[in-house]
């Protein structure tokens, strides 16, 4: 008689409910001495591969020619709203002092309501000389430069600035109204993490959402064959949140962590494939390759980060050798 097996589906991600927002929330950021944005966002355009020479030195192929799947994502120039600096506090981080730009565009204005007072920057330095600790940014994309998201109005969040405090600040104010391309945020080869909501699949039984297996007809006394064969024990006297269950699949939130880009490009014609993108189209803003796929499907925001856990593998250099623009359209 068998007494145990793995059981069906983890229960890392629970519980496994419908992500709050479009726009993915990144909770820590690693620390930066290079004074910077340290991190980005774009839209996801597809997928193709390349080829270029490995060179991870531990691996069997180290300076061969590999084929390598990779994501390209838009990242038209993202735009700074407002800087933020925080303070340490008893119940965490708290904002101790805010400025918002005069010089925003139009669109900002359907996600919400923009203030109409002149920027005082003097608030920000004294919040810096009164012990605040960090220093952050409020961007906002521009999606109607693009022709693969069908939308105008821009998705905000909040990027950390890295380096010291009083350096960040200075930095900071530089770029307020002004845009942040890519290639200013992140260099080809780096080791990000990538934050994205998830396809939906909506509501599913627990075959398809945790992995159940389904009971044959013949050891099944019952017209019941795609569910749970146990609900848990009589005690305790109600079903536990580990029974897997019908629900929401899909549309969470998840951090792909440790990805590469290997490629910053600024004309988007050479790496589109003949007749577009499958449901994106045509590149027509600065771009970047990352190595493997990405949580969401195309046309959804993703989000780029420093690597919180960078791995300890060293890399001698990105060397592409050929980039595949084939069709991607299918028989």
């Amino acid at each position: 008689m068998k007494y145990h097996r793995p059981r069906r589906g983890s229960l890392a991600f629970s519980p496994r409910k419908r992500a709050k927002s479009i726009v993915p929330r990144i909770r820590a950021w690693p620390e930066c001495d290079r004074v910077r944005m340290q991190g980005f966002a774009g839209y996801k355009a597809g997928m193709t591969h390349v080829v270029m020479i490995d060179d991870r030195k531990n691996s069997p192929t180290y300076g061969e020619e590999v084929v390598v799947p990779v994501t390209v994502i838009e990242t038209p120039p993202m735009k700074v709203a407002a800087v933020r600096v925080y303070k340490k506090t008893q119940y965490g981080m708290q904002i101790a002092a805010e400025v918002w730009s005069n010089n925003l565009d139009d669109f900002l204005d359907r996600r919400l309501n923009l203030p109409k007072k002149e920027p005082d920057v003097e608030k920000l330095k004294a919040a810096v000389e009164n012990g605040a600790s960090e220093v952050r940014v409020v961007t906002y994309t521009q999606p109607y430069l693009i022709t693969g998201v069908p939308k105008k109005v821009p998705d905000v969040m909040e990027h950390r600035i890295g380096g010291n405090v009083e350096e960040a600040l200075d930095y900071a104010i530089s770029k307020l109204g002004k845009e942040i391309s890519v290639s200013e945020v992140f260099d080809e080869g780096a080791i990000i993490d990538v934050i994205a909501v998830t396809k939906g699949k909506g509501f599913q039984g627990p075959v398809k959402r945790w992995g159940v297996i389904t009971l044959d007809a013949k050891h099944a006394r019952s017209s019941k064959h795609r569910r749970v064969g146990n609900l848990g024990p009589w005690n305790p006297h109600h079903v536990r949140w580990t029974v897997p269950q019908a629900g929401q699949m899909g549309f969470h939130q998840r951090t792909e962590y440790n990805k590469r880009l290997i490629k910053i490009g600024e004309n988007g014609e050479e790496i589109t494939p003949k007749g577009g993108f499958l449901h994106y189209g045509v590149i027509r803003t600065q771009y970047v390759l990352v190595t493997g796929s990405v949580p969401g499907p195309v046309k959804r925001l993703i989000r780029m980060r420093d690597a919180i856990r960078p791995p300890k593998a060293q890399f001698d250099g990105v060397n592409i050798v050929y980039v595949s623009t084939t069709s991607k359209q299918g028989r």
